[in-house]
């Protein structure tokens, strides 16, 4: 029988995003696909002194003395397999995510079991395509080490572990941060959800302030909003006609903090932001009738159901 014994270790764990959907359209080209992704990210885990612990369906988890060096990795892996992916189609592409914790954890030969582990593998979960999510603990040791910037996305809920472990979204590249479709923060599914999230498509370059405008920049918004009320009051006939344009780019700029946001959830987002515009647009049209209130109250029990459901899969995750 193997010795068993505790140690502290950096947890570095990843999965392929919607592969299930890859798997049904592909399954040879997938496997091809995921076998070559599987090797280019063991060379780089071995080359930064880390160990391949376990490989199953498209996961992986590999363990590293250095916190410093799995972040590294991460970079590494993901920066390389965007080269990679960049010669497919969009609806072929095969992206990871990957998360990185730094914990106390059972050991028995070569494997790794408890607590560290799972809170690796719900980090990794709740990443982006093509993304890393990192705990509180290496962020502690990696936030002066590492050339990236970090957002911090809250308490990660974990079983077993009360509070939540704080978690940190890692900024590398062009990286599109919406929330998988994954583990718990606020107003999140679960993981056994994950494998329907919608695949990042590449949009088109846009430059100037057009691209600004429909990327939700806030002070380009902020700059357009104030020429518009300052065109409506020069050419002033009577009419606050800039209400209007007004109020698209406060719709813009509450899509861009969603898109921004990983930690809430899209579907209670956008019936929230619905919500303020149909109020918006009752309030801008008043004639004596609240009819907002209908839709409102539609938008809240729809919000509701998802709440208590996502409140539910939590507990029975």
């Amino acid at each position: 029988m193997s010795e068993t014994r505790r140690k502290l270790t950096t947890i570095f764990s990843a999965d392929v995003q919607d592969y299930t959907r890859l798997m049904r359209a592909d399954e040879e080209g997938t496997l091809a696909t995921l076998k070559r992704h599987r090797d280019a990210m063991g060379r780089l885990i071995e080359a930064h002194e880390g160990r391949v612990v376990n490989t199953w369906g498209d996961g992986l988890i590999a363990e590293f003395p250095s916190v410093v060096e799995a972040l590294r990795t991460a970079i590494d892996v993901q920066n390389e397999l965007a080269g990679c992916n960049a010669k497919c189609l969009p609806d072929e592409q095969m992206l990871f995510r990957i998360g990185i914790n730094l914990g106390d954890v059972i050991a028995e030969g070569d494997d790794l079991y408890g607590d560290g582990v799972n809170v690796a593998a719900r980090l990794q979960a709740s990443a982006p395509a093509g993304g890393i999510v990192i705990s509180n603990t290496v962020y502690d040791q990696v936030r002066n080490k590492v050339a990236v910037g970090f957002d911090f996305l809250g308490p990660l809920e974990v079983k077993n572990i009360d509070g939540g472990v704080p978690s940190y979204a890692v900024r590398i590249g062009a990286v599109d941060i919406r929330p998988a479709i994954a583990s718990e923060t606020f107003g999140r599914r679960t993981e056994g959800a994950a494998s329907n999230a919608a695949q990042p498509r590449p949009e088109p370059k846009q430059i100037g302030v057009i691209a600004a405008i429909r990327s939700g920049s806030l002070p380009v918004l902020s700059i357009v909003a104030a020429g518009l009320v300052a065109l409506n009051l020069l050419a002033w006939n009577g009419t606050f006609w800039a209400v209007w344009p007004l109020l698209g780019l406060a719709i813009l700029a509450g899509l861009a903090w969603l898109r921004t946001n990983p930690w809430v959830d899209r579907g209670i987002g956008m019936l929230v932001l619905s919500g303020l515009v149909l109020l918006t647009i009752n309030l801008l049209t008043w004639r004596g009738v609240f009819w907002a209130i209908w839709p409102l109250l539609a938008f809240a029990v729809v919000g509701g159901i998802r709440w208590v459901t996502r409140q539910r899969r939590s507990l029975g995750s």
